[in-house]
């Protein structure tokens, strides 16, 4: 495991498959037509704090603009026209996949081998969502069923809404993109963008390859703006019908709040355990653990938050996890052989620093990593982490790994429930009662057994209760639901 001591001009990932990255000048798009202002946004590399791109910014008009824009409208697209718009998207971003890779990687920090991961989630969003437009999915009820019935029957059918906005955080700046946007067009939903400002490039690409593959221009508008002039805006006005939100608890309660009489999706924090008992595959534990906890920079909603093993296996599992640690390098992000990039910036590095030194104050041990150098952090872990030590009680979102023991099952369940949030986990164990009773009792919105928590394909329902959401599943099936609302008619029959 290494970290970098001073940062110098990231290497060029792409460079072996013909691709050099420059600084990009990039505008939002309003009614077809990339916005022109003297107000700019830079994004800067969290690693080195070269200069990744530019993005003119809108204002009040702007917004007014693109919500009155799609509302308006145009020809009602086709399902086959949906299908097609999604499917040469995907062909596209296949076409450029190592030029959004390196985008994702620059601005965001994270290793270019997440990069490239990430691409290929967003492939398979967009062919699912591809898939979902060539379905029929409607219901038929026949009426004559009861005594009180009669010779009727009864259909259902999915209407697309007027208007809705998707506003996405920084930690998957393509990934979390698709999947809101490309639901949104396979359910014929008008949507207004509003990606992170941390991580807004990638955003943007990808509206250009839906303009690009034949989009109409009101049925996207990116903007990104001061927050009274765009976000604000958005929530409140009655003219939009849904607010699809993925960011932070505060935010996602002052949405839910400040939106009105319209439907909102919020995705928020996790806490997620991985939870090992002692007849678990140990190989498999390790492994679960670190791909869980280290991935994306520890930066996803579903990242392994908190490891509880079982107190007569902990101490031979926590050696294994030292020594599969040391294969997790930290450094360049633009370096093939990097698995772990930095976090979004330096302050939460700084952040995830503070939390390490409360939790050692109450009498935990750092037994690998935690050295930070700007918003690059080691990955780090950490013994007899106390139950109610802030990094494990709330959300860190970065690459730690605190280790945490348990007696046996009814107190695995009772500590693993014991925080505010509840999306998902993951549970090692070779007892199928036992994988059973943690499916019946975690309160959590998935439960995977041998698996990390966030284990999923990108049409199957995501999704959380408590502090992690609303109970709302995402996931491309259930976008496109949350994207239309049933219509239901009867004739004689």
């Amino acid at each position: 495991m290494s970290i970098a001591t001073d940062a110098q001009p990231s290497k060029k990932a792409g460079a072996e498959n013909g691709y050099d990255a420059a600084a990009m000048n990039m505008n939002c798009w309003v009614d077809g037509k990339p916005v022109s202002s003297e107000n700019i946004l830079t994004v800067y590399s969290p690693y080195d704090r070269r200069i990744v791109g530019t993005v003119q910014l809108v204002n009040a008009s702007h917004t007014e603009l693109a919500i009155r824009t799609a509302l308006k409208g145009g020809p009602r697209l086709s399902r086959y026209e949906r299908y097609s718009i999604l499917e040469k998207t995907r062909q596209l971003l296949m076409e450029r996949k190592e030029e959004f890779a390196q985008t994702i990687s620059a601005e965001s920090g994270l290793a270019i081998k997440e990069g490239r991961y990430e691409t290929g989630r967003a492939h398979d969003v967009l062919m699912f969502a591809a898939i979902e437009c060539l379905k029929d999915d409607g219901q038929i009820f026949s009426c004559d069923i009861s005594p009180s019935g009669k010779a009727r029957k009864i259909f259902t059918l999915r209407e697309p809404l007027k208007l809705a906005v998707a506003i996405t955080p920084f930690n998957h700046p393509l990934n979390q993109v698709v999947h809101k946007i490309a639901p949104a067009i396979a359910a014929g939903t008008p949507v207004i963008l509003k990606p992170s400002e941390k991580t807004p490039l990638t955003a943007i690409k990808l509206a250009e390859l839906l303009y690009q593959a034949g989009l109409p221009h009101y049925m996207l508008s990116v903007l990104l703006g001061p927050t009274k002039e765009v976000a604000e805006i958005l929530v409140k006005d009655p003219r939009i019908d849904l607010v699809s939100f993925t960011g932070s608890v505060a935010v996602g309660k002052r949405i839910a709040e400040t939106a009105g009489y319209k439907k909102v999706i919020l995705e928020l924090g996790g806490n997620d355990p991985l939870i090992i008992l002692e007849d678990a595959d140990m190989d498999l534990a390790v492994t679960l653990a670190a791909e869980g906890a280290y991935r994306n920079s520890g930066q996803r909603c579903t990242a392994v938050k908190r490891i509880l093993v079982q107190d007569s296996i902990r101490e031979v599992f926590t050696k294994r996890l030292l020594e599969k640690t040391k294969e997790y390098t930290c450094g360049d992000p633009a370096d093939p052989e990097t698995k772990v990039g930095t976090v979004i910036d330096e302050q939460s590095a700084i952040y995830l620093e503070s939390v390490v030194k409360k939790a050692v104050e109450q009498g935990a041990k750092v037994l690998m990593g935690g050295k930070r150098q700007g918003a690059l952090l080691e990955p780090t872990v950490i013994v007899d982490v106390p139950r109610d030590a802030q990094m494990v009680m709330q959300e860190s979102f970065g690459p730690l790994a605190p280790i945490l023991g348990f007696k046996d099952i009814d107190d695995a369940i009772a500590l693993s429930n014991s925080t505010d949030f509840g999306l998902s986990s993951g549970v090692v164990t070779k007892n199928m009662e036992h994988a059973i009773r943690f499916v019946k009792e975690l309160k959590v919105g998935t439960v995977n057994i041998n698996e990390v928590p966030g284990y999923r394909i990108e049409s199957s329902p995501f999704g959380g209760i408590k502090d992690s959401g609303l109970g709302i599943k995402e996931g491309v099936i259930e976008a496109i639901k949350c994207f239309t609302f049933v219509k239901t008619f009867s004739m004689a029959w």
